[in-house]
């Protein structure tokens, strides 16, 4: 198609952003390979470069905090500002847009944020104007709106990367601009070490033996563990193609280190359903979960869903909002496996797993591959 468009408006050149995956370098040069005219590449999608940001000795980082020592203080491009004028000369159909229904999207699109640069502007006014100045207090608070919500946005460049930093340093938050650097280090993580992809970042953990999918799997993918705080995440994820960023950890984590499951099937299942999926950011979280990926939680640190359900949802606030069978249940029985082993609630089911049990699980897994590899 893009062919096509160059040859009926005769088009002198193309110009075009960058992706940082190997699938948009595939696309990149396939485009140089099969148009006649100078293709022209551009760097929009974050604010350095892969290879920008380097260490001494020309290599790359593999350790996030030294990344974000050396990331944060480099000077930023500056915005483009607006272009003075857009030729409108030349009638061009568009291409059938996709419907949700052609993504494959059951929730209602109401439940879902408005997409385009006029709605993702409004978003980072409000951001800039109230939320960021209180992230470092509220990002971690799922049922509030503690973040930007701007990261489906930076995903498909309905806001400029350049403006969001430039506002954002005057908003008082250290931590949103260290999360801007997260996000940067993971690209080029994967620019440096494509074979992240499809292996453990760190090689001592290739090889693991996750156990095969199974009906836990099947009720971790309905949001129907037992779990409150992980089902809440994966109905969240369901309904609204968006989930909390602490509670993707949880999620994450829960799938890794209680259910034992290859962090690669959390990954392809949330970018099969996440509006804001990006390819290297998502590798990076779920690595990073699983203890195998780049400056990632050791093994051993194993969160646990109840004792995280206090610390951040104490009043099951976030929970009750996407698991309404729980609309009744006392707030402690939120925070702790049932002792009876029976379900909190009609219509919600019993825990599918024993935390405590599994987490020996996970450790001796580990233990056992790492004396292995010896």
């Amino acid at each position: 198609e893009l062919t096509k468009l160059v040859n009926e408006t005769k088009a002198e050149a193309v110009f075009f952003n960058q992706d940082v995956d190997p699938f948009g370098k595939k696309i990149e040069t396939q485009l140089a390979e099969h148009l006649d005219i100078p293709v022209h590449p551009y760097l929009d999608s974050s604010l350095h470069g892969p290879g920008e940001v380097l260490k001494g000795d020309g290599t790359p980082y593999r350790v996030y905090t030294p990344y974000s020592k050396r990331w944060l203080p480099l000077p930023k491009t500056s915005p483009g500002g607006k272009p003075k004028a857009l030729s409108n000369s030349l009638t061009i159909n568009s291409l059938p847009l996709p419907t949700l229904k052609h993504w494959q999207f059951d929730g209602d699109s109401s439940d879902c944020l408005e997409g385009g640069e006029k709605a993702a502007r409004a978003r980072m006014r409000e951001a800039l104007s109230f939320r960021i100045s209180a992230y470092d207090s509220l990002r971690d608070v799922p049922s509030a709106i503690g973040t930007s919500r701007l990261s489906q946005d930076l995903r498909w460049g309905t806001i400029s990367i350049r403006e969001l930093y430039q506002n954002a340093r005057s908003c008082g938050s250290p931590q949103f601009l260290k999360e801007l650097a997260w996000r940067e280090f993971y690209f080029q993580i994967l620019h440096h070490f494509p074979e992240v992809l499809h292996h453990e970042f760190n090689p001592d953990w290739r090889g693991l033996p996750w156990f095969a999918p199974n009906e836990k799997f099947e009720a971790f993918k309905k949001g129907e563990t037992g779990f409150p705080i992980v089902d809440a995440g994966v109905r969240e994820l369901l309904t609204t193609g968006f989930m909390h960023n602490r509670v993707r950890m949880i999620v994450a984590m829960f799938l890794t280190k209680d259910l034992h499951l290859d962090w690669r099937l959390g990954e392809q299942f949330f970018m099969q359903h996440l509006v804001d999926g990006e390819i290297a950011s998502n590798n990076g979280g779920w690595q990073w979960s699983a203890g195998t990926g780049a400056d990632a939680a050791p093994y051993f640190r194993i969160q646990n869903p109840w004792s995280q359900t206090k610390r951040f949802d104490p009043k099951g606030n976030y929970i009750r909002t996407w698991v309404p069978e729980l609309i009744n249940v006392p707030d402690k029985s939120l925070q702790a496996p049932p002792e009876d082993g029976l379900p909190i609630a009609r219509g919600y089911p019993s825990p599918i797993l024993d935390h405590a049990k599994e987490r020996q699980v996970t450790l001796t897994l580990f233990k056992k591959h790492r004396a292995e590899q010896s």
